[in-house]
């Protein structure tokens, strides 16, 4: 069964472009290299520009665990070493009605 996630990540004020960029190289890497990632979209708040939202959904668990353990995610991680306000705030959520 698919699993949602979405997390919330937070840039220091003034880190916001630094951050982005980050993201910007590691999403094509995703699309390319997971095929068990059915879609991989990032946001950025309008209310403010420091938060970061990936709405992200895989076809199983054993993807979305592949997918925490792949080189691109382990080099964005050092991107960002002291960039982000906090932990990034994740919900991996299950489908509970679908038209």
């Amino acid at each position: 069964m698919a699993i949602t996630v979405v997390a919330k990540i937070k840039a220091k004020p003034g880190s916001e472009a630094q951050v982005e960029s980050a993201f910007r190289e590691m999403i094509p890497k995703v699309r390319e290299s997971e095929a068990g990632t059915l879609s991989y979209v990032l946001h950025q708040s309008t209310q403010d520009p420091t938060v970061f939202v990936f709405y992200e959904t895989y076809q199983d668990q054993a993807a979305l665990d592949a997918h925490g353990k792949t080189a691109h995610m382990a080099e964005t991680g050092g991107k960002l070493r002291g960039l982000l306000d906090g932990r990034p705030e994740v919900h991996v959520l299950k489908v509970v009605d679908k038209k």
